[in-house]
């Protein structure tokens, strides 16, 4: 009987954390842990294969070599696997990952990229460009998501902080650290918090859990609604003396749906707490979506209560990967992010992020793909994006045993009815070609619709191959292999123990050689 089976049995609706502790004591037991190391590197052998394909088709390295090789030889290996990876993306099989994509479009950021290649934003005196560059893209952004309207929503106060500042950063995970850290820091300065606490639904991105683990921050994750959006009462209800911050989505990575930001922003303003609006995934789209008339709720820096936002420049933005905003309202807000040091032997050490030295030309490709496709461009592409949406969830909706999980735009979110295991759908996908994001709690699958997937016959194609996913789980039984054993143990037992020692092998085997 396997550990996913074993669980199914005995857990049933025992309380999650007496699970959690319960397994904790049980792998210090030896018969115990070895039971569960067996069938954990049963299961990782059979995901190590699809993990590392080139195994057996490249020379590996595990030390230096004694005289450096070619320059063209390594070129050409590259190549190689450039050639072997691109075809997936390039055809659209992918959820999200590649969200433009356009050889002319890439080409275009490649040469910027060979002429600001050297440049460091850490040395502004020798790159002046770069900090132009960054400045740049955050007001850029900043306009985007309402700082000309700051404050001027009807409730917003006669004082209302309406300069909207923000950094560049390497990701939206690191732009939500950041400004976690900077609500940790503030709270600590002008309220005396000591024990740090955020609100966020259960929706919210893992990068809230990361900050709250690194910064020493209790997260209090709070359930969402029947329609997946945050709950407003239960995010009221858990608020205490030293909550620091709330946090809404838009769109939730999970599921793609909306959180209530108005009433969010109402909340916080009246609790004089911060709200954090990650829109790392539709920061870029919902702007042009509201201009096309879809129905986008107001969600930016128009409503007096958001206080800090994240959107994500190297996804539906375009850039390269590798940059992010982070905004906050007021120049204060965000000097709790900065860190400075004035008393190193090495001089005076300042850096607006967690990084010192940054790749200069990440900025460069962003400054330079922001101004390149202008809101016209941002426009057509986000009507392109919501119009293959819209198909697709009509499509994912039309079949019988399949159910669209809320009221998403482009970001589909669905699982099965009845007994029809969705990780076996994921999986012949996968054998399909496509790669989509495998989901728990509730189980289902999501897709993120990018620019690859409006190019004709994408969309029919996706649908087709979801049918046929659907008829062969119901008619076959399940084989070996695969993601589903994993996602399927996830679903199963209701504690991240386990699952962290899955991840944690996971993580060990893609940097084995």
């Amino acid at each position: 009987m396997s550990l996913k089976d074993i669980a199914k049995k005995q857990l049933g609706r025992i309380n999650p954390d007496v699970i959690g502790k319960a397994f904790k004591v049980a792998k210090k037991i030896p018969f115990v842990r070895k039971r569960i190391e067996r069938e954990l590197d049963g299961m990782m052998a059979e995901l190590e294969a699809k993990m590392k394909p080139y195994v057996d088709d490249y020379e590996r390295h595990s030390r230096l070599p004694k005289a450096g090789r070619e320059r063209a030889a390594i070129v050409d290996e590259i190549k190689s696997m450039r050639e072997r990876e691109s075809s997936r993306w390039r055809d659209g099989y992918v959820s999200g990952a590649v969200y433009h994509g356009d050889q002319a479009h890439l080409d275009f950021q490649h040469e910027v990229y060979a002429l600001t290649s050297q440049s460091n934003p850490l040395h502004s005196d020798l790159w002046p460009s770069a900090t132009k560059f960054e400045a740049e893209i955050v007001a850029m952004t900043a306009n985007m998501l309402g700082a000309g309207l700051a404050g001027a929503h009807p409730k917003a106060p006669h004082d209302i902080e309406r300069e909207i500042v923000g950094c560049v950063s390497s990701g939206g995970t690191e732009s939500i650290l950041l400004a976690m850290k900077a609500y940790r820091d503030q709270a600590r300065a002008e309220r005396r918090i000591t024990s740090p606490e955020i609100v966020a639904p259960t929706s919210a991105h893992a990068a809230f859990d990361k900050a709250a683990r690194y910064f020493k921050i209790k997260l209090v994750k709070v359930p969402v609604g029947p329609d997946y959006r945050a709950d407003v009462e239960a995010t009221r209800a858990a608020i205490t003396r030293n909550t620091i911050c709330l946090v809404g989505s838009t769109p939730s990575f999970p599921h793609g749906v909306i959180d209530p930001i108005e009433s969010l922003s109402e909340l916080a303003r009246a609790r004089t707490i911060g709200l954090h609006v990650d829109a790392c995934l539709g920061g870029f789209v919902l702007p042009w979506a509201e201009r096309l008339g879809y129905p986008v709720p107001p969600f930016d820096f128009r409503l007096p209560g958001v206080t800090s936002m994240s959107a994500d420049t190297h996804k539906y933005g375009y850039a390269a990967k590798g940059t992010s905003v982070v905004l906050y309202r007021g120049a204060a807000l965000r000097r709790h992010q900065y860190y400075t040091v004035g008393d190193w032997p090495g001089g005076l050490y300042f850096s607006p992020t967690f990084a010192g030295s940054r790749a200069g030309a990440l900025s460069a490709i962003c400054w330079a793909t922001l101004l390149s496709i202008g809101e016209d461009g941002y426009v057509e592409a986000s009507r392109k994006i919501l119009e293959t949406g819209r198909k697709i969830r009509e499509g994912v909706a039309a079949i019988p045993e399949l159910e669209v999980l809320g009221d998403p735009l482009w970001v589909i979110a669905f699982t099965t009815r009845g007994e029809l295991d969705i990780y076996r759908v994921l999986d012949f996908m996968s054998e399909r070609h496509w790669n989509l994001n495998g989901l728990h709690k509730p189980s289902c699958l999501h897709i993120a619709v990018t620019l690859r997937h409006t190019q004709p016959g994408v969309a029919e194609r996706f649908l087709a191959d979801l049918q046929d996913a659907v008829e062969h789980v119901r008619r076959f039984p399940p084989g070996k292999g695969g993601m589903a054993p994993v996602y399927g143990l996830a679903a199963t037992v209701p504690t991240t123990d386990v699952i962290g020692d899955v991840l944690e092998r996971y993580i060990d085997t893609l940097y084995k050689v």
